[in-house]
């Protein structure tokens, strides 16, 4: 069963964020699933830090942008938004070429707060970040 409001694109997420910090580091999103949302990320120089790996703060970059597009999935836009309340992020593996690729998938999905546990792998599969990421639900005032 589908946790989303509505039925999203992979063509309508990738044309949200022209001008943001996601585009300014090449994410896009490459797979959605019933219950999932993931994008990927080119290590390249604006995602690497001076040693030529990737940059934790990047990580989380990608761990927001993948969490909190899924958490907005999930609400009636026209009824609600959510912004980020808290992020935590364990760098358990360097990763230097290719890309990373950042799942993610729903912990709690409540009236007033989404939590989003977000795994980063490499091009290999291997875990390179784990993340968790608090969203708040907020109501819209017309």
């Amino acid at each position: 069963m589908a946790i989303w409001f509505s039925t999203p694109t992979l063509e309508m997420l990738n044309n949200d964020f022209h001008d943001s910090a996601a585009a300014n580091v090449g994410i896009t999103f490459t797979d959605i699933g019933d219950d999932y949302l993931t994008a990927s990320m080119p290590l390249d120089h604006r995602t690497q830090q001076p040693f030529g790996i990737l940059h934790g703060g990047v990580s989380c970059v990608l761990a927001e942008t993948v969490g909190s597009h899924a958490s907005m999935l999930c609400l009636d836009m026209e009824k609600h938004y959510c912004v980020g309340l808290d992020i935590n992020a364990n760098h358990v593996r360097a990763a230097s070429s290719g890309h990373v690729h950042g799942t993610a998938r729903p912990i709690h999905i409540g009236g007033s707060t989404h939590v989003w546990g977000i795994t980063i792998v490499d091009d290999q599969g291997r875990t390179v970040c784990a993340s968790r990421l608090t969203m708040l639900v907020k109501e819209r005032r017309n």
